[in-house]
């Protein structure tokens, strides 16, 4: 029988694999998609997910390994250099978009559909948005979502299915007197009253200037417009990629309509939070993500 240190002679020794390499081992054994590692020297990677399972594999790999999971393609994303980071593009595995019935206004819409066919099927909101953009790219967008103070139901959004940092599936939508479903998740149940007392703070009313929001997070979803309902979904509308992933979305084409402010006007005119609003923002991070799996300040106002 040879010996260990003889057959390490002839074999040669196995390399010991890095952090980054066992990582990425791991999640292409299991990934039903694309990988693409861009071999940078602090780790970056590609994932097009064949199916939402490799999604939720993704998330449990790069929690455990300590690598952030960022939405890709999301415009004046900021870069990520400072550690390991999986990008997942979701790709045409996950991009239906199609009635709910055959006379319903309403829309189911996975992350990957394009906005140009949101805007073909005859959604307004999606009128003068870049067609190229996933609606999760749409969704992430500061930019993109600038939405007038109270005004977020014009994004037309109904209902948002999103996996939280820890693995929860968070059922978000129209919450009040007639609508309780968001309290049947045990984990969204517990952020709810805390959400609305930083909605109420005296900070938060400092991120209001004249009709825009400055907050990194639209906490002005639970303060909306006169007549209007509460829609916890619209947390979600330019988000950054920092607070989940959203699995599915459910737009109503009678609610949604372009912004009304002029197109030069329209987009990118926040001028940010600045530190009168780091805390508040910090706060609603922490309530979706208190292990920071997402990027945090992944794209700039």
């Amino acid at each position: 029988m040879q010996s260990p240190s003889r057959r390490a002679f002839l074999v040669g020794r196995r390399t010991e694999r890095s952090p980054w390499e066992t990582f990425l081992a791991r999640l292409r054994r299991t990934a039903q998609g694309t990988v693409h590692d861009f071999s940078t020297e602090a780790g970056s990677a590609r994932l097009v997910p064949g199916h939402m399972q490799d999604v939720y594999h993704a998330r449990s790999l790069c929690l455990e390994h300590g690598v952030t999971l960022a939405l890709d393609g999301v415009p004046s994303a900021a870069r990520l250099d400072d550690g390991p980071v999986l990008w997942v593009e979701p790709g045409a595995a996950m991009a239906r978009c199609e009635r709910l019935g055959p006379d319903d206004p309403r829309w189911f819409v996975q992350p990957g559909c394009l906005i140009g066919e949101l805007e073909q099927a005859g959604l307004p909101q999606f009128r003068d948005q870049p067609p190229h953009l996933t609606v999760a790219a749409w969704l992430a967008d500061r930019r993109g979502c600038d939405w007038d103070f109270g005004d977020t139901a014009a994004s037309g959004l109904a209902h948002a299915l999103v996996l939280l940092a820890d693995g929860t599936q968070a059922n978000l939508g129209a919450f009040g007197v007639d609508n309780r479903k968001p309290l049947d998740n045990l984990r969204v149940q517990g952020m709810i009253p805390r959400l609305f007392e930083l909605a109420s703070a005296p900070a938060a009313d400092g991120l209001r200037a004249g009709g825009l929001w400055n907050g990194r997070y639209r906490l002005d979803a639970l303060r909306p417009a006169a007549g209007g309902t509460v829609n916890l979904a619209h947390l979600l509308l330019g988000h950054g990629g920092e607070l989940g992933w959203v699995e599915w979305l459910v737009f109503d084409e009678r609610a949604g309509r372009p912004a009304e402010r002029p197109y030069e006007l329209r987009y990118g005119r926040r001028p940010g939070p600045g530190e009168a609003g780091e805390d508040t923002d910090r706060a609603v991070r922490a309530l979706f993500d208190p292990d920071g799996v997402f990027p945090e300040q992944g794209q700039r106002f």
